[in-house]
């Protein structure tokens, strides 16, 4: 079983490298690291990320700028998926964060510690404004699950099953004409949700779960 205490020799050994005196213990750091007229830097050690190791970053940034946390390094997409997330969230804290690899003793600095200048992805801005207005009314519940969830993209599907629960079967630039839906025929051909099946040449017609959906979701604006 992994202790916090296997951290220690390794990290130790990677500071003492860089030239760093380092010391485990002081008050309320697991390790000090001291090197010339430097400012202190501080590493706290856990075995797995978890909320009381950034508690615990955080309370130290009052002791000192150059705070780091440190956990063993892991295998598999689940910890990949958490480091990445993880050293995302050390920038903004302005920590630092080290992995130990406690097979070999390696340790890899991940990001180091500093001032958090936060950066505005444009595409993934638009996509969210996009989303937001082309969505109608306010159809979920926020907190609630994603797998369901009403998207625009679900709405507009759902007037093309409305059309066609109507109508019968149609061809995707009447349906286009007849409901507002731009992509209407795209979405029909694509079909993501199994609501949809080609008839004939450009002409669809509603499935059985395609009449369950109409009956679970309703129809947008209806």
């Amino acid at each position: 079983m992994v202790k916090e205490t296997d951290l220690y020799p390794p990290i130790k050994a990677f500071l003492e490298g860089q030239g760093y005196t380092v010391k485990a213990e002081v008050g309320a750091a697991d390790l000090v690291a001291l090197r010339g007229d430097d400012d202190p830097l501080i590493v706290e050690l856990k075995t797995r990320f978890s909320l009381t190791l950034f508690h615990q970053g955080v309370d130290r940034l009052a002791l000192a700028d150059l705070v780091y946390l440190a956990v063993p390094r892991g295998s598999g997409r689940g910890f990949q998926k958490a480091l990445t997330a993880n050293t995302a969230l050390c920038r903004r804290l302005g920590l630092g964060l080290l992995t130990v690899r406690l097979r070999d003793g390696f340790v890899e600095p991940h990001c180091d510690p500093g001032p958090y200048a936060p950066r505005i992805s444009k595409p993934k801005r638009q996509r969210l404004l996009r989303e937001f207005s082309r969505r109608v009314g306010d159809p979920n519940t926020g907190g609630a699950a994603r797998v369901g969830r009403v998207t625009a993209y679900r709405q507009d599907a759902l007037r093309c099953a409305a059309h066609l629960a109507a109508k019968g079967p149609c061809r995707g630039r009447d349906v286009k004409d007849a409901t507002g839906v731009e992509r209407a025929t795209e979405i029909m051909r694509a079909d993501h949700y199994g609501w949809f099946e080609r008839v004939g040449v450009g002409v669809y017609a509603l499935t059985p779960k395609g009449q369950a959906g109409l009956a679970a979701y309703g129809t947008p604006g209806a």
